[in-house]
């Protein structure tokens, strides 16, 4: 990420020289990266020196940031307050040079022109688009602007930061549905529907209006034919319930996570339905298996959709997730039934999994798949399967991959019966974690990081997670590795 914002600095063009000018002086050296960054002082012209802190000082920057409109002077101020929190051994940071690429987008969703004031000397402005954050805090004002704007900031994540601005739903639709840069129009999607998550997790209603609002953004991508197909996958994906978690940060209960998202990918499949299942029909697939980039990005597409569909939980529903599976020509649909079908309980279900395993027990890499679907489901008798699993003739605490797909799967991947308000879960993987710790170390210490937020949790599941961790500390003979993890994590 520092190399890339290099060129974004300096531009494609000398950043090339700059590169060709590192070969020549330092090729077969041990070159430092002062020699590194020099070259592309020399060849740009440029001075890096404040760059430079990027390699000194240590964390991730946040920039929160403000924008004010003012209509009688047709100008937009843009504030941006960077800060870096103290990290051991450094108590005070300095401020970074920042490259933020930006646009300001009109009511048609156009770019506007950039036009910034006083940046006739001091290059704030790096080249169109992008500007150089350097100070603690500080203001871009942009003149003639024709009208109140929504900003689309960090475009092509042009550097490793965070940023903070408060957007409403209706600038976040409005990104979602006319942002030309993707990475953009992704993220705005994904703070939409996090945001609308956690307002329903905190009791408010997230309301029909902003399902549909939601819905009617994304749908305008969807039917976009300039918009690859493996990107209207990723857009119609929403936020994993583990993505809430950390948005939470604090007193998260995984079950009314697990409510709230649910009931809002209901309402978006409810105010989807026909636009999801023609995209499911059109792109169902016809020929051959090609593994090429337009076919993966249609079969991602395609399964997409159908996990949106699955949320309503109808017969029809279920019953498309079984002929998807019985219909499947490759195991990238076949897997991705399999998953879905773990969240049903019924015999459809059943049906499939008898069948999975019955065509693919003798692949020892392909039944991870069906451990792994089993793992991760979130129904109540999840926790029961992963245990009778344990003892499946084709688990073995001694192949990595088994331990991986089963217990890893489970702690990682199945936020809400890994965190049951029982504790039950806790207690299996830091007894599974012993297990595994006689035969590998460094498995059993991954698997053990499922623990890694438990602070995060309310306090009663946390209290759970913490005697988990204690009960594996104060077990005999623990590792060296696992006992390093475990450590860290009981620290005050």
């Amino acid at each position: 990420e520092l190399v890339r914002m290099i060129e974004t600095i300096v531009g494609p063009e000398k950043f090339r020289a700059g590169m060709d000018l590192y070969f020549d002086r330092h090729d077969g050296e041990a070159a430092t990266i002062e020699d590194f960054i020099a070259c592309f002082q020399d060849a740009a012209e440029v001075d890096l020196a404040h760059f430079a802190r990027w390699y000194s000082q240590a964390g991730t920057p946040e920039l929160v940031c403000e924008m004010t409109y003012d209509k009688a002077n047709r100008s937009v101020d843009l504030t941006i307050h960077q800060s870096l929190q103290p990290t051991p051994g450094q108590a005070v940071k300095c401020p970074l040079y920042i490259p933020l690429k930006l646009a300001l987008l009109g009511p048609n969703g156009d770019e506007l022109e950039l036009d910034l004031d006083g940046d006739d000397d001091n290059h704030r402005m790096i080249r169109p688009g992008v500007i150089a954050v350097t100070e603690s805090r500080e203001t871009f004002t942009f003149k003639n602007v024709p009208s109140r704007p929504v900003p689309s900031l960090l475009r092509s994540f042009s550097a490793p930061v965070n940023v903070t601005i408060d957007l409403s739903d209706d600038e976040l639709a409005f990104l979602m549905a006319h942002d030309s840069d993707l990475f953009n129009r992704w993220q705005a999607a994904n703070r939409f529907a996090s945001r609308a998550i956690l307002r329903g997790l905190s009791g408010q209603t997230a309301g029909s209006d902003g399902a549909l609002q939601y819905a009617a953004a994304i749908t305008q991508a969807l039917v976009d034919p300039a918009i690859d197909n493996a990107y209207k996958a990723e857009l119609l994906r929403l936020p994993s319930q583990s993505d809430i978690a950390r948005d939470k940060a604090i007193d998260v209960d995984p079950s009314a996570i697990d409510i709230a998202h649910r009931a809002f990918g209901q309402k978006i499949a409810g105010a989807m339905r026909d636009v999801l299942i023609t995209i499911y029909g059109a792109a169902k697939p016809g020929g051959a298996f090609s593994p090429d980039a337009a076919s993966a990005g249609k079969r991602a597409l395609r399964n997409a959709a159908l996990t949106l569909l699955s949320q309503t939980q109808t017969p029809d529903d279920i019953a498309r997730i079984e002929q998807h599976y019985t219909s499947a020509t490759n195991m990238t649909d076949t897997a991705h039934a399999l998953v879905l079908m773990s969240s049903q309980n019924d015999g459809a279900a059943q049906r499939v999994f008898d069948d999975f395993y019955a065509k693919w027990q003798h692949d020892h890499l392909v039944i991870d798949l069906w451990f792994a679907a089993q793992a991760q489901s979130p129904l109540p008798h999840a926790l029961d399967r992963v245990t009778a699993l344990i003892a499946h003739p084709l688990f073995k605490f001694t192949t990595p991959n088994k331990v991986r797909a089963l217990i890893g799967t489970f702690g990682m991947s199945n936020p809400l019966q890994f965190n049951r308000a029982d504790g039950a879960g806790y207690r299996l993987v830091a007894d599974m974690v012993l297990e595994i710790d006689q035969y590998n170390p460094q498995v059993a210490a991954r698997v053990l990081s499922a623990f890694r937020s438990y602070r995060a949790l309310e306090n009663g599941r946390q209290a759970m997670a913490r005697a988990a961790l204690v009960g594996v500390a104060d077990a005999a003979n623990v590792s060296r590795d696992v006992g390093e993890i475990v450590g860290r994590m009981l620290e005050n």
